[in-house]
């Protein structure tokens, strides 16, 4: 469901047409504080109401902003590819995707759009880490941080940052991420490296006191779903080494348990019970991962020619 208000199409502030979108999950405390300042530097905002329970969704439509509304949480990734596509329809210069809970500073909105603005960059991070700013993030952000530092070309500290801004060409790329829950930035900046797409960062005030509460997924659930996202798009870059491997290993050690259960059997005339599952879970695994392997390899093939 949707609620229509008028969109102005012309006027931009500061040299551009600016969209800011905010993906919000029961965020009434703080969304009509989010919306009202991003206002002052955005010609329009979108919010998506992602199944909230509380008043989010009415308190946006009290403010005159356009609301898509879903009629169950469906997770931040799936929320701000349909907040892109609205985004889009507007014929941006910019867009700005920011969070609801008041951790960031709509002040900084200019600071992230003017390398988009200008040609300079595609996609724009607002970094909590920039200029050798402590991390003090919680310890499942870093991991995750690190993992996804470790396999990308591009120097971009915050990977989880949801303060970003997007040309029009690089909210295209975005919105192919499959993620739909917090992996969407990891998954997105993957993306834009594999698109060839300029990626920066930009120092951006985040405020943590004050702040009810920082995400609305389980710190735990949060980390879990992050590093199955990496590991998902690892997977689909580098299947024959992150499958395939294993899969040769499994095999291997299923050959291998089998071949003592047969020199038991033939020596004894015993039947090990546990080589034999060794023999079998080991085989079955190693092709299951290895036939896993190939498809995605033949896949990947196919989509880059």
């Amino acid at each position: 469901m949707e609620t229509e208000v008028q969109i102005p199409v012309s006027g931009a502030r500061g040299g551009g047409f600016v969209v800011a979108v905010i993906p919000a999950y029961n965020e009434a405390r703080s969304i009509a504080e989010v919306v009202l300042r991003a206002q002052k530097f955005a010609n329009v905002v979108l919010v998506c109401d992602d199944g909230s329970t509380d008043m989010t969704g009415e308190i946006c439509v009290a403010l005159g902003v356009k609301v898509l509304t879903h009629d169950r949480n469906h997770g931040k990734g799936a929320t701000l590819n349909d907040l892109f596509a609205m985004a889009l329809e507007l014929l941006p210069d910019a867009v700005v995707s920011i969070d609801a809970d008041g951790q960031h500073d709509p002040e900084d909105i200019p600071r992230l759009v003017a390398p988009v603005l200008s040609g300079a960059s595609d996609i724009v991070v607002g970094s909590r880490y920039a200029d050798g700013s402590k991390i003090d993030a919680p310890l499942y952000r870093r991991l995750g941080l690190g993992l996804l530092k470790g396999r990308s070309k591009k120097s971009v500290r915050d990977t989880q940052s949801g303060f970003r801004a997007f040309s029009a060409d690089a909210l295209k790329v975005a919105l192919k991420s499959e993620a739909k829950g917090f992996g969407v930035e990891s998954e997105q900046l993957v993306l834009a490296e594999k698109s060839g797409l300029r990626v920066s960062a930009v120092p951006v005030k985040i405020r943590y006191k004050g702040v009810g509460r920082t995400s609305s997924m389980n710190p735990v659930l949060h980390g879990v779903e992050l590093f199955s996202t990496i590991i998902r798009l690892a997977a689909e870059e580098k299947p024959l080494i992150l499958l395939g491997v294993p899969g040769f290993v499994f095999i291997t050690g299923g050959l291998l348990s089998g071949a003592i259960l047969l020199v038991e059997f033939n020596d004894r005339n015993f039947f090990s019970v546990p080589y034999a599952i060794l023999s079998l879970g080991g085989f079955s695994i190693g092709m299951l991962l290895g036939i896993g392997a190939m498809i995605l390899y033949a896949i990947g093939r196919i989509k880059s020619k």
